[in-house]
């Protein structure tokens, strides 16, 4: 049986041990029963703000276990039964088919799409290949970037939405939901200019990485995000494109190739290798492991910030 675990702060899980942690009720008690407003959550983005936002009255699970790979995610049918129990879903379409889905086939009465609640876009490379399913998701087809939670300014816009559809479809806890995306709201700008003057003077614009991710947050920042192997962040780079990168990287004064937490760094450091460069970790915030620099998204986001504060050469 595939046993489910709530969200707990990585801190927690560290000193106390995981298995301490895992909610070992039924599969009801977990989830749609409790006394509480029942969130099922697609990923630790989405998981992240049903926790801030609903903070006490909220009971919140994941459908992506800590350190799997979210695109990869396969639903069971406990899962279903989960999903048909809670009080509301909260999703990013175009990001996990499965989820999609699954979501779409439930009788859930709030289903909240956080693609819905900001703008979305083509970021050329950054969508996900699902080989061996049948069709494309919606993100292929339109070249949408999903990635929104790595700006923090569009992730504020979605807490914004996630906020008033826990006031709407649990009032009687709305001016307790309202208060806290007020409070994750500013702590989101209050990051969104940690990068802004963290950034703002850098010798170099342009950063490496095995996986294009970063679009959003290139953006935002003034940057440009050149990543190694486009969609697959496990496939080489061809001989030619090492080439093209090590010319790049010359010309652009590019220092570090960036790897992530939850595939491998292999790609990174046969490019860094071949052309005399650092690598280090620049983190997609898909999941929080023992190996995530920091137990929360804004740490994490403080640990990206420094990463490419060192990379660029920012004062």
């Amino acid at each position: 049986m595939n046993v489910r675990r709530r969200l707990i702060p990585a801190a927690a899980a560290a000193s106390l041990g995981l298995g301490a942690l895992t909610a070992c009720s039924s599969d009801s008690a977990a989830t749609g029963n409790t006394e509480k407003f029942d969130v099922v959550a697609s990923f630790y983005p989405m998981a992240f703000l049903a926790e801030q936002i609903g903070g006490d009255h909220a009971n919140v699970t994941s459908l992506t276990e800590p350190g799997q790979e979210p695109h990869d995610l396969e639903i069971s049918t406990q899962q279903r039964a989960q999903l048909e129990e809670a009080d509301a879903a909260l999703f990013l379409k175009g990001l996990q088919p499965a989820v999609d889905e699954a979501v779409s086939q439930t009788g859930i009465q709030t289903k909240i799409d956080a693609a819905s609640l900001t703008h979305l876009e083509d970021h050329g490379g950054a969508g996900h290949s699902h080989e061996g399913e049948e069709g494309h998701s919606e993100e292929e087809e339109h070249g949408r970037d999903p990635h929104v939670w790595l700006d923090p300014v569009k992730y504020a816009e979605i807490a914004q939405g996630v906020g008033k559809a826990f006031e709407k479809a649990d009032p009687d806890h709305a001016a307790d939901y309202k208060k806290n995306t007020q409070a994750l709201v500013k702590k989101l700008n209050g990051l969104n200019s940690d990068f802004e003057n963290g950034l703002k003077d850098s010798k170099s614009k342009v950063f490496f990485t095995n996986h294009a991710a970063f679009g959003y947050l290139a953006e935002r920042y003034g940057l440009t995000q050149e990543a190694i192997s486009g969609v697959d962040p496990e496939s080489e780079p061809s001989a030619a494109r090492v080439k093209e990168l090590q010319q790049e990287a010359k010309a652009d004064g590019v220092t570090t190739v960036f790897y992530e937490t939850l595939v491998s760094d292999r790609t990174a450091k046969t490019l860094a290798r071949d052309a005399n460069l650092k690598t280090d970790v620049l983190d997609p915030l898909e999941g929080i492991t023992d190996k995530s620099r920091g137990d929360d998204y804004f740490q994490v986001m403080e640990a990206n910030l420094k990463a490419l504060q060192t990379a660029l050469g920012a004062k």
